[in-house]
């Protein structure tokens, strides 16, 4: 795996590199260059497997790569600016590291890269998208973007178990039972999501086919749903649902 890394700062690089070497031990660096000048210059006669970039380089924004140049390498940002985590994953972003970089963070990334980009998980990323075409399938959300304390983390949709509105507060549960607040409102979050796997159980409540524990019928029509690791004894499906949850069920 052949990396370039963009980074301005001379120690910042030297760690990055450092780190690269302690998790990576088929990473080689094809070089280090602090400007996108550089960059576009280096570019034009070499290529990268990957990239590990900030954002402020010694020029300009190393966005402007992705952009004006259209490089379409996959990168891991390593800044300590979170204000342009957006933009970034509007790319072929892997991940968005926070400064100071940990190491096992960085590990994280690169194996997720790994994951994305072998031969293995690009034959199977192909045969999904090619399963989407021939069905005519919609592309739903396949992330989150959380925040946890000063870090921005990536949280896949296969993760989720569900999500719960609190008043105006909104919160993703992963399977492995984490917590996160997210931006979006179910209202949005509804028409994002696979209704394949997810269903919106009520007013409150969007819930993952794998998170549904127990199903128990109840007055009125109504059905009892229990969500494992939801905290809520009384969660409903309303009787004008009910049929639909039956059969999102029963596929």
């Amino acid at each position: 795996m052949n990396i370039l890394i963009l980074e301005d700062e001379r120690h910042a690089a030297n760690r990055l590199t450092e780190l690269v070497a302690a998790t990576a031990s088929d990473a080689t660096i094809g070089a280090v260059i602090e400007s996108v000048q550089e960059a576009r210059e280096w570019l034009s006669h070499n290529n990268a497997d990957l990239i590990l970039a900030d954002i402020h380089l010694s020029d300009t924004l190393s966005l402007e790569l992705f952009t004006k140049d259209a490089i379409t390498i996959p990168v891991i940002f390593t800044t300590a600016y979170d204000e342009y985590v957006l933009r970034a994953f509007k790319f072929n972003s892997v991940d968005y590291l926070l400064k100071p970089i940990d190491k096992d963070e960085l590990a994280a990334a690169l194996k997720k890269f790994n994951a994305q980009h072998s031969p293995a998980g690009i034959e199977s990323r192909l045969t999904t998208l090619l399963q989407q075409m021939v069905s005519g399938k919609q592309a739903f959300r396949s992330r989150f973007l959380v925040r946890r304390g000063e870090r921005l983390i990536p949280v896949p949709v296969a993760d989720a178990a569900f999500i719960r509105a609190d008043d105006k507060l909104t919160y993703l549960y992963t399977r492995s039972d984490q917590q996160y607040l997210i931006d979006e409102n179910l209202d949005t979050l509804e028409t994002q999501l696979d209704p394949d796997a997810f269903f919106r159980i009520s007013r409150s409540y969007i819930a993952s086919i794998d998170a549904i524990e127990k199903v128990v019928t109840h007055l009125n029509g109504r059905l009892k749903v229990v969500i494992r690791h939801a905290n809520d004894e009384d969660i409903f499906v309303s009787k004008a649902r009910a049929n639909a949850f039956k059969k999102w069920l029963g596929k």
